[in-house]
């Protein structure tokens, strides 16, 4: 049979258009070129204003049989009513929603008949991808892409609640229609949101559901549109009722259906995403409108299982919270957060030890729950540093006067940071928006700051007309920032303008192209809340710029630019530098005495680079060294040596023309080390856990990658070697040959065999400053908390201590000071309830003096065991979770349950018992400690790092 005399198609595809003539072409025609023939299009116009239902007709007249165009009566204000006459209108097995502005993948159809045939469900869903049309190059992202990486069935929604919750689309799926026609499925009519009504129904009501990995729906965004979507148009409070609305018969749905579970998943979203989308926009909406936004939202929030707000980020949770409580003071700078995340909005409050968003609510008859939502300890703004704090600047005045503006503003102040005392100066900082036009920065003073009450007033004036000078075209954007210097430390603000209507006027400026191109500057507000300027170009002037930008010229100019900025693209990219470094920098000659060091990947000045580093000049040697460090983090590495950050072309350069590389963990793999030097790889600590081609996934992997691996491992020249341990298991695993290995111990581990003489020859310890500077008092011990890397922590991927640091503070806090020492890759948040008897030193960059200090540590599986324990000093191990660490993780070479050198410790309530008897846990692992050094530290003797000097140094020393 012909394509034209279709009987019964496989797949009916509803094309639903309102005044869209322009874009209903395109929409067809990707149903018509399906690889699947037997598809039919029915276009239900909802009654169009323009010539939508006259080019459906003609559509339909060149396709007949394919293409029937159908039209409602009259105009029913969404996409419900036009969906279901589709429904009742179509012929096919399987049934399909398209919108008139989006298209169909070419294989769609295929693949969902394919999966719903082989399967039998009810109801395929495959991958959307939102395609933003008006961006440059037609920017693509996937619709929630982790529940379409495989093809799964699924027996009942419930298997994945994710789905409900976050796919509410109708669109990137296929129905089978006698499935909709039994239950009855159709969209809500006169009402928005019809989608995730829709869905829901059919999620609960599929027998099965099939999920598959292609892409099928692009959904065409158009960010820059004269007319928003019906979803997007959030300053209408009816949009946000509507929302609502479609929520509570969702949620009647799952009640009926007996789901309550799924509830609580969509809860959560609903506080994530759903709410989040209109309090962003709170801010810019007069008060009429948040009082009703507010009446709407606060019966839902109500009828919300308290447990959903524990699962959700703290800030999510606590505008939800303020929003209930019509709390607007709060609200308002809480949501300023919500949109800038790294900003601290709110002056804070301390009670009890704990840091809590603010003071109110917290005594409320309902006050255990505002704390529990309120609180923000674990955000850690408490332990920032001034200059690391991004805090509120509020704009509480604006005025114009003679081509100057007048500002004020109130600069939050958190938990006192900033102390009456203080001296404070600061200045504005006018700065073009793009970034390729930033040729320069106008400042103006802040002619007043003061302390009121729990933030710093300002007040400045700004002459625009003869102190700020743009160009006038590319540079039309101006943000403005505050610098607030107290007492020499800076930190940086934006100006948010939370009152609508604020911020409006014109004042005069002169462009350095002349006031032809324009003569006005004018306040507006971004996107984020900010104040920021706009230079108001003539008409004229956007019409011949317009026309250069389409013309010749223009298109020129475009092409070298983009050109340009590829250009540079490429070349500071990864592979660009990686052929650099192979094809230009390894072609110098090796700059003798030139050695390059690096600790932990650049993060550190720490380990054995370091004390080799320290043991070269204090032999007073002559040579160039170099350290890398990552980002911009050059605090805490030596001002004595030239510093390079990781993986920049200074970098490279001195890693080619090296001598010598000295690290601890690797310098990048891509990178081939030169014949004519010499790297010497101290590495990190002795093994517990399995290395290397030990490790499971290891031995899994191809032939290729574990060639690769073995490459770089083969660039050691030298490897240093604590004991015959560290032969059985790190050199084995490594591959490494005999000549490689280099028996003097670890150079870091020289300081704790020295302190350790020291200690039995005067027969007493000597704390040195370190206990001074951390501020402890001498009649207290110190015990240190040295845990190993962990993959995930807490809400917020941060560790979290696997004990209750309160209940350690209060039962101990008298006797010892802990130290935590997070890994490097991680990062802890103590409350400042413990503050004096819990300290926080993950930011020292070496963990050897921490070490030679503490009476005690406290470890799990962390390599720092094996240094520790040169000390002689009691060690407690916590393996809280040592089962899965040992037998779901990648495996041990001994059982520490066996060898440990101190109590095993599974629980908390084992540790503090452990802890409790300090100088009875000294005495009765004494001997244990002894054969544990012997046999993993034998090589350890002191004089690690003077024996490397003296073996490659030595040349250097000056006569």
């Amino acid at each position: 049979m012909s394509d034209d005399l279709l009987q019964v198609p496989d797949v009916s595809v509803v094309v639903i258009v309102y005044n869209d003539e322009a874009r209903l072409p395109a929409a067809v025609r990707s149903v018509l070129a399906q690889t699947l023939r037997n598809v039919e299009v029915v276009i239900v116009d909802d009654r169009s204003t323009d010539g939508s239902y006259e080019v459906a007709r003609g559509l339909a007249a060149l396709h007949p049989g394919r293409v029937r165009a159908l039209r409602l009566d009259e105009n029913s204000g969404g996409c419900g009513a036009p969906r279901n006459h589709g429904i009742d209108r179509a012929r096919g097995t399987y049934v399909l929603f398209l919108d008139s502005d989006d298209v169909l993948e070419r294989n769609a159809c295929r693949n969902m008949l394919e999966a719903a045939e082989t399967t039998g469900a009810d109801l395929v869903s495959g991958l959307c991808v939102r395609v933003h049309v008006d961006s440059r190059g037609g920017k693509e992202a996937k619709w929630y892409p982790w529940l379409y990486t495989r093809t799964r069935t699924l027996e009942s929604v419930s298997e994945l609640p994710d789905l409900l919750v976050f796919d509410t689309l109708s669109t990137n799926k296929c129905y089978r229609r006698e499935f909709l026609v039994e239950q009855g499925l159709r969209f809500p009519v006169g009402i928005h949101y019809e989608d995730l009504f829709f869905s829901a129904q059919a999620y609960v009501a599929a027998r099965r559901i099939t999920l598959i990995p292609n892409r099928v729906y692009d959904w065409h965004v158009v960010d820059k549109a004269a007319v928003k979507s019906i979803s997007n148009r959030r300053a209408e409070i009816a949009n946000f009722a509507h929302r609502m609305e479609i929520h509570r018969r969702v949620d009647r749905l799952l009640a009926d259906r007996g789901l309550p579970e799924l509830k609580f998943h969509k809860d959560v979203k609903f506080l994530k995403h759903d709410l989040v989308l209109h309090l962003r926009d709170l801010p810019f909406r007069d008060a009429s409108y948040r009082e009703e936004f507010a009446a709407i939202a606060r019966e839902y929030l109500e009828s919300m299982d308290p447990a959903a707000f524990d699962e959700v980020d703290p800030i999510h949770a606590i505008c939800a919270y303020l929003l209930r409580e019509c709390d607007w003071d709060n609200l308002l700078p809480a949501v300023d957060t919500l949109t800038n995340r790294d900003k601290i909005s709110s002056p804070l409050v301390e009670r009890d030890g704990r840091v809590y968003w603010c003071a109110q609510h917290l005594d409320d008859a309902g006050g255990a729950f505002a704390r529990r939502v309120l609180d923000v300890t674990e955000l850690g703004y408490h332990a920032k540093p001034l200059e690391k704090m991004f805090l509120r600047n509020v704009l509480t005045g604006y005025e114009e006067a003679a081509g100057a503006v007048r500002l004020a503003g109130r600069i939050t102040n958190p938990l006192g940071v900033i102390a009456p005392g203080a001296r404070l100066t600061g200045e504005l900082e006018f700065g073009a928006r793009r970034k390729g036009v930033r040729f320069q920065t106008f400042r103006f003073p802040v002619g007043a700051l003061r302390h009121e009450g729990e933030s710093i007033a300002w007040e400045a004036s700004a002459d625009l007309t003869r102190g700020l000078r743009p160009l006038g075209i590319v540079d039309a954007v101006w943000d403005v920032r505050l610098r607030l210097d107290v007492d020499g430390v800076r930190t940086t603000t934006r100006l948010t303008a939370s009152a609508p209507g604020l911020a409006v006027g014109r004042s005069p400026v002169r462009p350095r192209l002349t006031r032809l191109v324009a003569d006005h500057i004018a306040p507006e507000i971004s996107a984020r809340g900010h104040l920021a300027f706009r230079v108001l170009t003539r008409e004229k002037v956007d019409a011949l710029v317009g026309r250069g930008v389409r013309g010749t010229p223009g298109r020129l100019a475009k092409s070298g630019y983009r050109k340009a900025k590829s250009a540079r693209r490429r070349l500071t990219s990864g592979g660009t530098k990686i052929r650099i470094y192979h094809e230009v920098f390894s072609r110098l000659p090796v700059k003798k005495g030139l050695v390059v060091f690096e600790s932990h990947l650049g993060r550190q000045y720490s380990d054995s680079p370091k004390a080799v580093y320290e043991e070269m000049r204090r032999q007073g040697l002559d040579f160039e060294a170099v350290w890398s460090y990552a980002g911009n983090g050059k605090a805490g590495f030596p001002p004595d040596a030239t510093l390079v950050r990781r993986w920049s072309l200074p970098y490279l350069k001195a890693l080619a023309r090296a001598e010598f590389w000295v690290d601890n963990q690797s310098y990048p793999l891509k990178l081939t080390k030169r014949p004519q030097t010499t790297y010497i790889q101290t590495w990190h600590g002795s093994a517990l856990k399995r290395m290397g081609f030990d490790e499971p996934e290891w031995k899994l992997r191809a032939r290729p990658a574990r060639a690769e691996q073995q490459r770089v491992l083969d660039r050691f020249d030298r490897f240093l070697i604590r004991s015959e341990h560290d032969v059985r298991t790190l050199a084995r695993a490594f591959r490494l040959k005999e000549r490689t290995l280099l028996r003097v111990g670890y150079p870091r581990n020289d300081a704790l065999v020295r302190a350790r003489r020291r200690e039995e020859e005067a027969g007493r310890r000597e704390r040195g400053s370190l206990a001074a500077e951390l501020g402890i008092a001498d009649d207290r011990a110190v015990l240190l908390y040295a845990p190993t890397f962990r993959q995930y922590g807490g809400r917020q991927r941060r560790f979290e201590l696997p004990f209750d640091v309160e209940r350690f503070a209060d039962e101990f806090g008298d006797r010892y000071v802990l130290l935590v020492r997070s890994h490097y890759l991680n990062h802890v948040v103590l409350p400042p309830s413990v503050r004096g008897r819990v300290i926080d030193v993950s930011a020292h960059h070496d963990v050897t003096p921490l070490l030679a200090l503490a009476d005690g540590l406290i470890t799990d599986y962390s390599s720092v065991m094996f240094d520790y324990a040169l000390l002689g000093r009691p060690m407690f191990f916590f393996a809280y979770d040592y089962d899965e660490y040992v037998h779901e993780g990648r495996g041990t070479y001994f059982d520490l349950l066996e060898r440990a050198p101190g109590p095993v410790l599974r629980t908390e309530e084992e540790l503090y018992v452990a802890l409790a008897s300090l100088d009875e846990q000294t005495v009765k692992y004494a001997e244990a400690r002894e054969g544990f050094v012997a046999e993993f530290g034998e090589y350890d003797k002191g004089t690690a790092a003077q024996n490397i000097v003296d073996q490659f140094f030595s040349q250097w020393r000056r006569a």
